[in-house]
């Protein structure tokens, strides 16, 4: 569990430091694109370091507005209240996560942050309205398992930095195609640096999709058994798991930036010729069947 910690600690920072590369050299080529000078790279370097340190610092508000959440007041949620209360004392998080809701049919929730003490674990009206105490109760402890393992700062500051690539990748191609970038093009820019900054831009949608499919599906598979560790309870969580799978709502404000982030995946695209649905390479969660039998052979 500390290893997995520890390891999580790490890829959030190498990943930050791509991230920078990255734009670093989008910015510059678009910079020089758009005949701007010597200054690009200038240019370049602060833009990719300010992205960064509000990506890291602000990632769990983003998220949050992204999908139009509110706080879960004791007064009107007292239920999720009074369980997660009752999960922090066998979790040993000394700092309570902030309770959020989202108006939404689909039953889901996920966990944000960029550690346990900045912690948001939200859940959608649909899961309010659907699930009984043991398997909220199971729902609520899977998202503090992914607090407590440090998942959600991997997985918000991942969120918001492959989400800002793509919007940048797509701004920026929109604006060279309709002859935005069309002048005198007799930059003195790096032609090494243009050519990667290029590569990288043309990339970008490809590169989010890797980052986010490098959030290895084996967190969901530990928070499941962290779950059931706090809980002693696995028959709550995977009639849970049961539910969730097989709602049929559209979760209305789902996109591929934080969909992998939900305890399962917001979009519904699932077999309906009644065979039973295996992970794929490609997939953002492990299937609800591989889950449920990891659970079950948990001794």
């Amino acid at each position: 569990m500390y290893e997995d910690i520890r390891n999580n600690k790490i890829k959030t920072g190498l990943i930050i430091g791509i991230f920078l590369v990255v734009i670093t050299l989008i910015v510059y080529y678009v910079c020089m694109a758009f005949d701007l000078g010597s200054i690009s790279i200038v240019i370049a370097m602060v833009f990719a370091i300010s992205t960064s340190w509000a990506s890291y610092y602000f990632s769990d508000q983003l998220v949050l507005s992204i999908n139009g959440a509110h706080p879960a007041t004791e007064e009107e949620y007292q239920k999720l209240n009074n369980i997660l209360d009752g999960l922090m004392i066998s979790s040993g998080l000394e700092n309570r996560p902030r309770l959020y809701v989202v108006d939404d049919l689909q039953p889901n929730a996920f966990a944000t942050g960029r550690n346990p003490e900045n912690a948001v674990i939200c859940v959608t009206t649909g899961l309010l309205d659907k699930m009984d105490y043991y398997e909220l109760e199971g729902v609520i402890a899977h998202e503090l398992s992914h607090i407590k393992n440090y998942d959600i700062r991997l997985s918000a500051v991942v969120s918001v930095m492959v989400g800002f690539i793509v919007i940048l990748a797509d701004f920026v191609s929109r604006a060279l195609f309709w002859g935005a970038g069309d002048r005198d093009n007799d930059s003195k820019g790096n032609p090494v640096l243009m050519l990667i900054g290029l590569i990288c831009l043309i990339l970008a949608p490809i590169f989010g999709q890797l980052m986010q499919l490098a959030l290895s599906r084996r967190r969901e598979y530990l928070a499941d058994a962290s779950a059931v560790e706090l809980t002693r309870n696995p028959d709550g969580l995977i009639s849970a798991l049961r539910k969730l799978d097989s709602d049929p709502n559209e979760l209305k404000k789902a996109n591929n930036a934080t969909a992998y982030m939900y305890i399962v995946s917001p979009f519904k695209a699932n077999a309906k010729d009644g065979k039973k649905k295996k992970t794929s390479l490609f997939s953002t969660h492990p299937s609800i069947d591989d889950r449920i039998e990891a659970i079950r052979n948990l001794k």
